[in-house]
């Protein structure tokens, strides 16, 4: 059981989420009549965009012989990206005039483009779930210069972005308390699943895990 679950976890939360991101879409485009359409249609299909860029990866990681390097964070670090999302999409709309050049949007751009450069410099190294290869290499061009995770800094980066537009008591909560820790503990079991790799200590040792200068 736990390993159908494990195995069909990556495409059952891909439909699952673009499903409901297309109705949270709809949703939107809809509410035509509020002052600060359409950038909430506009963030929302953003988000879409950046789903459907990664669903290669998705259903790659789908196939992949399962081990027990990943400890379940996959499946913890994607539930806690999927209730996040859903509270900030299906709360109340925002009804603010949009500014030109909006914070979070930028915040949410800033942080798609850093996790997708970070995952084309990993190449096929890049894995939705924890795991070595025989052939690993340490990256240490692009973001991964200043960085030990820089897509995850990406993916914090974007839903910041996110559940700062789409503001409401419910997806800061579950940002702060169930994503950002379910990120935390991937990156905690991910690093000791790493430290067996040549040379990747020393990586550890000369960059920060998120934040430039800070952790």
């Amino acid at each position: 059981m736990k390993q159908w679950i494990t195995e069909k976890f990556p495409a059952l939360f891909f439909f699952t989420g673009f499903l409901a991101g297309a109705a949270a879409l709809v949703r939107a485009a809809q509410d035509t009549a509020s002052p600060a359409f359409p950038l909430p249609t506009v963030m929302i299909g953003i988000y879409l965009c950046w789903v459907l860029l990664e669903a290669r990866i998705t259903f790659r990681t789908a196939r992949m012989q399962d081990t027990e390097d990943d400890h379940g964070t996959e499946i913890l670090y994607g539930l806690s990206r999927f209730a996040t999302v859903l509270a900030a999409l299906y709360g109340p709309l925002p009804h603010t005039p949009p500014l030109p050049a909006s914070g979070p949007l930028l915040l949410l751009l800033a942080g798609i483009a850093l996790r997708l450069v970070s995952i084309r410099t990993l190449g096929t190294f890049y894995s939705h779930r924890v795991r070595t290869d025989a052939q690993h290499r340490i990256a240490t061009s692009g973001p991964y210069r200043l960085l030990r995770h820089p897509a995850y800094a990406g993916m914090l980066l974007a839903h910041i972005g996110l559940v700062a537009y789409f503001l409401n008591p419910l997806s800061v909560a579950l940002l702060l308390l169930l994503f950002v820790p379910a990120v935390i503990r991937r990156i905690t079991v991910e690093e000791k699943v790493m430290s067996t790799v040549a040379g990747y200590r020393d990586f550890m040792a000369s960059r920060k895990r998120l934040v430039p200068f800070l952790w």
